[in-house]
């Protein structure tokens, strides 16, 4: 059966920086007879949950995995360092399961595919990827936002 890499938060898993899940009924629909192989690349990379909001200082996913900019949380500690573990993780986990595919959560740091928060914590989006989104991508797995995400 194929697997597809899916947020947990987005399976209900209260994982998210806020410490809640965000189960999506559209998610079903999106997996259809895959196999879910749920994983959030935060809580992997030992981020506490629930943990303050952080956003990508300085660009995206793709800026970040080159050095180019941080990720930050809304106190301005430095996390970046953790969102690349996750990420790497989240790649491990996609090619122990032989996930050609992911759908993960808008508009997140790590999961985001197409827009992320700016930085600024102000609630304005980016075009970008988050960092996990970013790596998966560069690795050949095709990163979908998920629906009702």
């Amino acid at each position: 059966m194929e697997s597809v890499l899916v947020s947990a938060c987005l399976q209900g898993v209260p994982c998210r920086f806020d410490g809640r899940g965000k189960a999506s009924p559209e998610m079903a629909a999106a997996i259809g007879e895959r196999r879910p192989v749920s994983f959030c690349p935060e809580v992997a990379a030992g981020l506490p949950t629930p943990r303050r909001p952080a956003e990508i200082v300085g660009g995206d996913g793709h800026d970040v995995l080159d050095g180019r900019a941080r990720v930050v949380d809304d106190t301005g500690h430095d996390v970046t360092e953790a969102f690349l573990d996750g990420a790497g993780r989240a790649l491990e986990a996609a090619r122990r399961a032989g996930c050609t595919e992911a759908l993960l959560m808008a508009r997140s740091p790590s999961c985001g595919r197409g827009a992320v928060y700016d930085g600024t914590f102000a609630g304005e989006l980016r075009e970008g990827d988050g960092v996990a989104a970013a790596l998966l991508e560069r690795h050949g797995i095709t990163v979908r936002p998920a629906p009702g995400g």
